[in-house]
C-alpha cells in the first residue's frame, strides 16, 4: 500500500495576502538571509550533520524551499566519531562581485569561507581563513572602499569569556584575515552573551545586529556608529514583551525594492528546535524597530501573522522543504542529512531501484553514537511518520533497522534481526546509558514487509505504532515517550540500520518510501 503524503504538515502562507509564524516550523537554526534580485537566500547552522550549510530559495520570505548544500564533508577531524554539538556554527551569507560567500566557524579549528557562483552551488571547498579555537559567528563585510572586514564573538566554552565582538580587516578576496582585530563592542554588563553579529550599512551608518541575553530568553540588540571601529550606541530593537515568542533574536535583515524591511529570527522550542520567524521592520531616526510595539514601551515584539512582503505583483505558489519521499531519485533528497560525515558505503539507491538501501556496515555501542542515521528535522509541532520496509528474506545477520527520534535521549522501532528469527523491539536511551528494550513483538520469519510509525503529537509526545498491511496499526510500547533536543539541535526524525555484532555488507534493509502527513 502507498502512503506517501504531498501535503505539507507545516504552511505559512495562509493564502490570503497573510502569513502566520513561524514561517519555517523546523530547525534552521542560526539563520542568514539576503537578497539578491528577485530571490531571498537563507542559510543556517548544520553542526555535525552533513551535507552541511542548508542553502533555501524564497521569492516572498514566507515560502521556502531547500536547494542545496554548501558542505559536502566536514573538516578533517570529523571522521571517526560523532562529535555531537560541534562543527559549523552560525554562519553568515552574502552576495559580493558576482558570487555567494558563507563564512562560518568550527569551533575548535577555526574560521572557514566558501563561494559560489550560483547559491545551489557546487560551493568550493571549506578554505581556512584563520586556525583558530573559539572564534565563532563570523560575518564579512566589503566597504565602499574596497576594504573588507570580518566581525565575530567569542564562545565562553574554548576561549573563558564571551559577550565581546572582534572586528578584523580581512584581504578583499577573504582568504585570510589581516589582523588579529579589536574588540568594537563590550556586553558584558547590558547585553551579556552578546554573540551572532551580522555587519551592515545604511544612510552613512555601521549596524551590528546582534542577539544579547541567551538563546532562550534574549533579545534582538543592535549597534550603530558612523565609524566601523565604534564607539557603537547600542539599542534592544525587539524582546518577548508580552507575547509568548521567547528568545526572538538572531537572525538577517534584507531591503526590498518596494522600501520594506524585513527580518528573520528563530526561537527556541526545545524538541523542535530553533524554529523561523519573520518580522516586518520599519525605520525611525536611523533606528530598526522589528516587529511591532503593541505594548507601547517602545520596544518591537514579535507578530504572529502579518501581511506578506510586498515583492511585486506576481503570486508566488505554496512552497515548503520536502519531507516524505519515494527514494526514486538517484540522489537523496534535500530534505536528508547524516548524523556525522557521510560515507558512500552506507547506503545505495540504485541496488534495489525505488528503495533506499541501508547497510548494516557501522558498528555502535549506543544509537547515539552512531553517524549513519539518516536523519530529517521535525517539520511541525503535530505529524505521523510512517515508512514502509522491505525486509526480504533472512537467514543470516544480527542486526536491527528502523526509525528514530533522536536527540540527547532518543527512542526507536526497529525489526530485530537475528538469524531466522524476527521481532519488533521499541527501545529508550540516551547519550550516557545503555540502550533500554522497552517492549518487543515476535514476528513471522518469512516477513517480507512491514510498516513503522510514529506519531507525534504536541509537546513533543511520541507513541509508536506498526502494521503487517498498511491498514491496521496497533501501538506498541508504553507511555509516550517525550521527544528531547541534540546538541543545540532539536530533535529529528531518522532512518537507520545498524549490526548487533560483526558488520556485513550482506546485511540491510530497503526503506520503499516514508511519508509524513498530519
Amino acid at each position: 500500500m502507498n502512503e506517501i503524503s504531498l501535503s505539507p504538515v507545516w504552511v505559512a502562507d495562509l493564502g490570503d495576502g497573510k502569513y502566520r509564524n513561524p514561517i519555517l516550523h523546523a530547525d534552521y537554526s542560526d539563520l542568514d538571509i539576503i537578497r539578491v534580485g528577485d530571490s531571498f537566500y537563507m542559510t543556517a547552522s548544520s553542526f555535525v550533520s552533513t551535507p552541511g550549510l542548508p542553502i533555501l530559495e524564497s521569492k516572498d520570505l514566507v515560502n521556502w524551499t531547500i536547494i542545496g548544500y554548501a558542505v559536502d564533508r566536514l573538516p578533517s577531524g570529523y571522521d571517526e566519531s560523532v562529535r555531537h554539538a560541534q562543527g559549523i556554527w552560525a554562519p553568515s551569507i552574502r552576495y559580493h562581485d558576482g558570487m555567494f560567500w558563507i563564512f562560518v566557524s568550527t569551533p575548535d579549528e577555526g574560521v572557514f569561507m566558501t563561494q559560489a557562483k550560483d547559491a545551489s552551488g557546487p560551493w568550493s571547498e571549506l578554505h581556512l581563513v584563520k586556525e583558530v579555537k573559539g572564534w565563532i559567528d563570523p560575518c564579512p563585510m566589503w566597504d565602499e572602499d574596497g576594504q573588507a572586514y570580518l566581525i565575530h564573538a567569542y564562545a565562553y566554552s574554548r576561549c573563558g569569556f564571551n559577550s565581546k565582538l572582534n572586528l578584523c580587516k580581512m584581504k578583499s578576496d577573504g582568504t585570510a584575515l589581516l589582523d588579529d582585530g579589536v574588540v568594537v563592542f563590550d556586553g558584558t554588563n547590558d547585553h551579556p552573551t552578546i554573540e551572532g553579529p551580522k555587519l551592515y550599512k545604511r544612510n552613512g551608518y555601521y549596524y551590528i545586529f546582534a542577539p544579547a541575553g541567551g538563546v532562550a530568553t534574549g533579545w534582538q540588540t543592535v549597534l550603530r556608529s558612523r565609524n566601523i571601529f565604534g564607539p557603537f550606541e547600542d539599542r534592544i530593537v525587539m524582546h518577548q514583551g508580552d507575547t509568548q515568542i521567547n528568545g526572538p533574536h538572531q537572525g538577517g535583515y534584507v531591503e526590498l525594492d518596494s522600501g520594506e524591511s524585513w527580518f528573520a529570527h528563530f526561537q527556541e522550542c526545545g524538541a523542535y528546535g530553533r524554529i523561523v520567524h519573520l518580522q516586518p521592520m520599519t525605520w525611525q531616526n536611523d533606528w530598526p524597530m522589528i516587529g511591532a510595539d503593541t505594548n507601547g514601551d517602545g520596544i518591537g515584539e514579535p507578530v504572529m501573522s502579518h501581511n506578506k512582503p510586498n515583492v511585486g505583483p506576481h503570486s508566488w505558489p505554496i512552497t515548503v522543504p520536502d519531507t516524505s519521499d519515494h527514494f526514486e531519485k538517484s540522489s537523496l533528497g534535500l530534505q536528508w542529512q547524516w548524523q556525522g560525515n557521510r560515507k558512500a558505503e552506507w547506503y545505495s539507491l540504485d541496488a534495489n531501484p525505488g528503495n533506499l538501501r541501508l547497510y548494516a556496515n557501522t558498528h555502535h555501542a549506543n544509537l547515539f553514537e552512531a553517524p549513519n542515521i539518516l536523519c530529517q528535522k521535525f517539520p511541525a509541532p503535530v505529524f505521523t511518520a510512517t515508512c514502509k520496509l522491505n525486509l526480504g528474506p533472512r537467514e543470516r545477520g544480527l542486526f536491527q533497522s528502523g526509525m528514530t527520534v533522536f536527540g540527547h535521549e532518543f527512542a526507536y522501532m526497529a525489526v530485530e534481526h537475528n538469524g531466522f528469527n524476527k521481532r519488533m523491539v521499541v527501545v529508550e536511551g540516551n547519550r550516557n546509558e545503555d540502550e533500554k528494550l522497552t517492549s518487543s513483538f515476535e514476528l513471522e520469519n518469512s516477513l517480507s514487509s512491514v510498516y513503522i510509525q510514529v506519531h507525534v503529537a504536541a509537546g513533543a509526545l511520541c507513541t509508536f505504532h506498526f502494521s503487517l498491511d498498511g491498514i491496521e496499526y496497533q501501538q506498541i510500547g508504553g507511555d509516550p515517550f517525550i521527544a528531547k533536543p541534540g546538541g543545540w539541535v532539536g530533535a529529528k526524525i531518522g532512518l537507520f540500520c545498524s549490526p548487533m555484532g560483526y558488520e556485513s555488507e550482506n546485511d540491510f534493509v530497503d526503506f520503499e518510501w516514508i511519508s509524513i502527513k498530519e
